[in-house]
């Protein structure tokens, strides 16, 4: 409640001075509601409506997993709207446990019935790779073929793991779901191990799939790019020594902030990588295989090109500026910088290698947000292909590195799951000139033919593998009837992001366990198949929760609640498909005050008209 502060009297002198005033005002207040008291014009709730209330409450404290504050709840103000609205005071002790232990029994409970009425599942597990603390949160989820996900567990790591305690962990998961019917989990993705871990579980479980996250492998893949292209190296040689030069030189500096605010209303200083690529030759690929990587960590690089790019008309107008011609042919270097500022080979270049960065990174945020399938993988490497092709096109920089890289990181990422989802998922079949819908056989290499033959007599019994091979060819020839063809591949507008999506994305595997079913063998395979998720992820822990528990890690009682709160968020998020966490929406809708970022399309300045 607010209360009015009155004129002072005058001449009136309290010991506390000005500050007295407004406890002055609340004891004059509380005089004239005991001279004439007036019935309370808020309305008691009642004891189920003040229990909904606070169950809601915790619904959203719980949820937010580490966001909302649990001390917070005892905080005064909190404490007085709650007072205000009718409902009595918490205890943080109270939704600290009770409260939790009540919740996360009840989204357990939920969890375990969904995982009981699947037939099959696959296990999907991200975070194996430690952060810069060197501690991460291992999230260990669960997929079922109507594609929803439920989280399982979290495990803390401290460091790089060995991959056989990953095997380890993987395995104890599959057991405390399955007991003694491992043949429920019919694969594993993870963004790690794949090698090893998940070959090693594929070869002594014939039945299992496991796949490498495509995520993770198209990051990889711009870490590829940087260790591995001549064209990277230059530009980013050339970016940090602008970067530094404008950077470092005072005169520089501030004509540079004088002419971005001319051209874009504001000034920043360019941001330079913690370690430079390639400064220092010592630093170069060959060294970072002694542990530092430090080549490896392409997002600072991006913010670089970013701002040299953004900034490019304010440089040109710099190297252009009377008053800073004698800096510019002061010294050797600078001659350098201000030769290669007017250099339109420069800017194509560092143009190419942001936008061939841009276009993997799109390319992985996408496939992050849509959940990439098995089936979906070979569609996106061709993807892939075609718009690095388009990209060497239009810069003319590549000289033919690019597509070489681009194909041993596929190899790398490539399992034969990919070809045989392909061709059994309804999906992709392709219309012939006499109207039938037939798998796109044409669209495999020879080789991925014979992984499709392999992949499917590995995952059926002995006794089944010719039938299955036999279901396959009448598979391929007579494919599937046009009416369910066109009822599987129906699009319809997404009504958030507009873009076309498929009506019903269970059908592909619908059709095999009805229309389909005459294919026994084949139809098993192919249900178990194409449901994969073939990217992991799809919950993000909050780095407040991530630091509590890296901070209380060896207190039992601390790891356990905070796998209950991690558990009861994650599912929700999962009931609600929000992969996105509080913290990254907070940046955005702060980031929006300050409107869109504005990337020069013309980084070359006419100079006479400078």
């Amino acid at each position: 409640m607010h209360y009015s502060t009155p004129p002072p009297p005058q001449h009136l002198m309290l010991s506390g001075g000005k500050d007295d005033l407004g406890p002055l005002a609340m004891l004059e207040d509380s005089v004239k509601k005991l001279k004439s008291p007036k019935p309370s014009q808020t309305q008691s709730l009642t004891r189920s409506q003040i229990e909904s209330a606070l169950d809601s409450l915790s619904d959203w404290v719980f949820e937010s997993c580490g966001s909302v504050s649990l001390s917070g709840l005892e905080h005064p103000k909190f404490r007085a709207f709650l007072t205000q609205v009718g409902l009595p005071i918490i205890s943080k002790r109270d939704f600290a446990t009770t409260r939790l232990d009540l919740k996360h029994e009840e989204a357990r409970a939920e969890a375990e019935s969904r995982i009981r009425d699947a037939m099959f599942f696959q296990i999907s597990s991200d975070g194996w790779k430690p952060g810069e603390s060197g501690e991460s949160l291992v999230n260990l989820i669960v997929n079922l073929p109507n594609g929803t996900s439920l989280y399982r567990r979290a495990v803390l790591v401290n460091g790089a793991v060995p991959s056989n305690y990953a095997e380890e962990v993987l395995l104890e998961t599959v057991k405390g779901i399955c007991g003694n019917s491992p043949q429920r989990c019919v694969g594993i993705v993870s963004d790690k191990f794949k090698t090893k871990a998940l070959r090693n579980l594929e070869s002594q479980h014939q039945w299992m799939v496991n796949l490498s996250c495509q995520f993770q492998g198209l990051n990889s893949l711009i870490k590829d790019f940087v260790k591995e292209l001549p064209l990277f190296k230059s530009v980013s040689q050339n970016c940090v020594r602008l970067a530094k030069f404008i950077n470092n030189t005072a005169q520089i500096r501030n004509a540079h902030c004088k002419y971005q605010l001319q051209e874009h209303g504001e000034s920043i200083m360019l941001r330079l990588p913690l370690h430079c690529y390639y400064d220092d030759e010592r630093r170069s690929c060959s060294s970072s295989s002694s542990g530092s990587n430090k080549v490896c960590f392409y997002e600072p690089l991006f913010n670089l090109l970013e701002d040299v790019l953004s900034s490019a008309r304010a440089i040109q107008l710099v190297v252009h500026d009377d008053a800073c011609k004698v800096v510019l042919m002061e010294d050797h270097m600078a001659r350098e910088v201000r030769e290669m500022v007017g250099d339109e080979g420069f800017w194509n270049e560092v143009e190419a290698v942001h936008a061939l960065i841009k276009l993997v990174k799109e390319m992985a945020r996408r496939i992050e947000e849509e959940k990439l399938l098995v089936g979906q993988c070979l569609p996106l490497w061709d993807e892939l292909r075609a718009k690095v092709k388009d990209w060497d096109s239009k810069f003319n920089v590549g000289e033919g590195h690019v597509e070489k890289v681009v194909e041993r990181r596929f190899k790398k990422s490539y399992h034969p799951a990919w070809a045989a989802a392909f061709i059994l998922d309804p999906l992709y079949l392709i219309r012939d000139s006499s109207g039938k819908y037939l798998p796109p056989f044409k669209c495999l290499s020879p080789e991925q033919e014979k992984d499709v033959d392999k992949l499917i007599t590995r995952l059926v019994s002995r006794d089944e593998a010719h039938i299955a091979l036999m279901e396959l060819m009448k598979w391929r020839t007579e494919g599937l009837d046009p009416m369910y063809a066109r009822a599987v591949q129906m699009k319809e507008r997404d009504p958030v992001s507009g873009k076309m999506r498929i009506a019903n994305p269970q059908s592909s595997r619908l059709v095999w366990e009805t229309y389909l079913s005459e294919f026994r063998s084949l139809g098993k395979v192919a249900v178990r198949l194409i449901f994969l998720h073939a990217t992991t992820g799809g919950f993000k822990c909050n780095s407040s929760l991530l630091k509590w528990v890296n901070s209380n890690g060896r207190s039992h009682a601390a790891v356990d609640r905070a796998q209950k709160l991690i558990f009861i968020s994650a599912n929700s998020k999962f009931e609600r498909r929000d992969f996105s966490n509080e913290e990254d929406r907070d940046a955005e809708l702060l980031a929006m005050a300050n409107g869109d970022d504005h990337m020069l399309n013309d980084v070359l300045v006419d100079t006479s008209s400078v």
